[in-house]
């Protein structure tokens, strides 16, 4: 603790007489000041016990010692000693009056008493309150190193600070969950910090951020959040919640905890960058067919996911990267592609809660996720999918990049369940999947999804609608010109698979008119509709255009 002016009061040497304030001695003494200076509020920082003997001011007139007393009490002057047997053998009355409506607390000084001995003892208390933070720091910081080494890990480091602190403790992961608190019950205070969590983290790290709760709420607290990490991005949030602003020894374990924390939190750069060296290795062979070699190169760290079927995921952040990025570059860049490094950390959180191996690959303007069918990291993608599209606003909208938010510029794709012989194939499905999810304004297209639709959906592919337009342009020509009826002959023979009477009966023609009608259509196209690829695409092409998707 400082040094207050009851402590000074109490100091046996000092012989001082408390005359004015008796309520307010447990202020707290930031320094003890001489000054003489009729006014010497230009000279004060706050805090300060002033002692003066009364050499340029007239202490007996009233009117001059409330406005005295006045501006010292607005200065911040937390208390003023008064030396008698100098200038005034005892305290004038008028100061004494001016003091005590004020509230400010009056200390007399006996006349053996130098002003010198009270600096002293304030600057020898401010120096054993230091002191003793620092050592109450050093002890604080052995015993969180001890409890983050031990077997609970980061529970016991916040259970030994949130006793430090006579407060509480939460840690929060890269997702902004709640993982550990301290004690129990501090685990339901924290959770209603989410807002507060998600701003702080969307901040560069290192960030602080002080929370206060409605002083009428009851256990009102003050929590301060601290992001953890080296990076760039938070890796986690420390939150600590106190009765009030901490201490000096407070802070000094906060600050360890962090350092811990980070440590713990936080795997090696150099670590992280061969991890994801040895992931691309491994799906470059899985994609080439070499499912031996990729469990023999995986060993342990993947091993368990290799063994049984998982999904294959490939996300975007931006435009389609080139054709030959599909295999996997191998280079950390996560750092690259912010939504992309969101959605990695989701997943990987998600899977370290149920010690679910993921592999996570990092691929230029894409990442690819091998994770296991059914588990926690796929559910973790289709939940961060959903978000995405609530923020957004509507589950399907078309994209448009250049007003796009962060989020907007997800898209995912989605495998059906392989095994390692099938990964080039569940690869290629996650990738058409992609590409449907992106036509259709998705954030997420599952393979099955696909699969079990129909292919019409796909005609809205701008490229698709070009191609019909061009194809079909002359016989909206024709149509144009009042000589015919082209487009509604072909699509009534093409729905009857060629069957004349019936397709002459849906348009109410004779047979005769519509096979001249179909002659002009081959004429016009320069294609024989004997050809059923021919047939084909002129169905499809009519699907494509407006008219056709009626």
């Amino acid at each position: 603790m400082p040094p207050t002016l009851a402590s000074l009061v109490h100091h046996s040497a000092l012989k001082l007489t408390v005359l004015a304030g008796e309520d307010k001695l447990d202020t707290p003494v930031r320094w003890a000041h001489v000054s003489e200076l009729a006014d010497p509020v230009p000279w004060m920082d706050g805090g300060e016990l002033l002692l003066i003997t009364a050499m340029k001011i007239d202490a007996e007139d009233r009117e001059a010692m409330r406005g005295y007393v006045r501006r010292l009490v607005r200065a911040g002057v937390v208390g003023l000693g008064f030396a008698v047997g100098v200038n005034y053998e005892h305290v004038p009355r008028a100061l004494v009056e001016a003091a005590g409506e004020e509230g400010l607390p009056l200390l007399e000084v006996p006349r053996r008493t130098p002003f010198l001995a009270i600096s002293k003892a304030v600057s020898a208390a401010i120096a054993a309150d230091q002191y003793r933070a620092v050592t109450a720091g050093f002890e604080a910081q052995r015993e969180l190193t001890r409890a983050a080494l031990g077997t609970e890990g980061p529970t016991a480091l916040l259970a030994r600070l949130a006793a430090h602190l006579d407060g509480w403790a939460a840690l929060y992961d890269t997702s902004g969950a709640v993982v550990a608190a301290a004690p129990e019950w501090a685990a339901r205070r924290a959770a209603r910090l989410g807002q507060d969590v998600e701003r702080l983290r969307e901040r560069p790290a290192p960030a602080t951020a002080v929370v206060g709760s409605d002083p009428a709420e009851e256990g009102a607290d003050r929590v301060e959040l601290q992001s953890l990490g080296s990076g760039r991005r938070a890796r986690g949030v420390l939150a600590v919640g106190t009765g009030a602003p901490l201490g000096t020894a407070e802070r000094y374990a906060v600050q360890s905890a962090i350092a811990l924390l980070t440590l713990t939190t936080e795997r090696s750069r150099a670590l992280q960058a061969a991890e994801q060296r040895l992931g691309a290795a491994v799906l470059r062979m899985l994609l080439a067919g070499e499912p031996d070699h990729a469990r023999a190169v995986a060993g342990d760290l993947y091993g368990g996911l290799l063994d049984a079927p998982f999904r294959m995921l490939v996300a975007e952040a931006a435009a389609e990267p080139p054709a030959d990025s599909a295999q996997g570059s191998g280079e950390p860049q996560r750092e690259a592609a912010e939504p992309l490094g969101v959605l990695a950390d989701a997943l990987e959180t998600a899977a370290s809660r149920v010690a679910e191996a993921v592999l996570v690959v990092p691929d230029g303007a894409r990442l690819i996720v091998l994770a296991p069918d059914g588990g926690a990291a796929v559910a973790a993608c289709a939940e961060h999918a959903r978000a995405v599209e609530a923020r957004r606003g509507t589950k399907a909208r078309p994209r448009d990049r250049s007003a796009a938010a962060p989020d907007d510029d997800l898209v995912v794709g989605l495998s059906a369940p392989a095994g390692t012989v099938a990964a080039a194939a569940a690869f290629r499905q996650a990738a058409q999947a992609l590409s449907v999810a992106r036509r259709r304004g998705r954030v997420l297209v599952e393979h099955e999804e696909v699969a079990a639709g129909s292919v019409l959906p796909l005609l809205a592919d701008d490229a698709v609608r070009a191609f019909a337009d061009g194809m079909l342009r002359a016989l909206y020509d024709h149509d144009a010109t009042g000589r015919g009826d082209l487009i509604a002959s072909l699509r009534a023979w093409l729905s009857r698979h060629g069957q004349w009477d019936a397709a002459a009966a849906d348009l109410g023609v004779h047979r005769h008119t519509l096979r001249y009608r179909m002659r002009r259509v081959e004429e016009i196209l320069g294609r024989s509709l004997d050809d059923p690829d021919v047939r084909m695409e002129l169905w499809l092409a009519l699907k494509a255009t407006s008219g056709g998707t009626e």
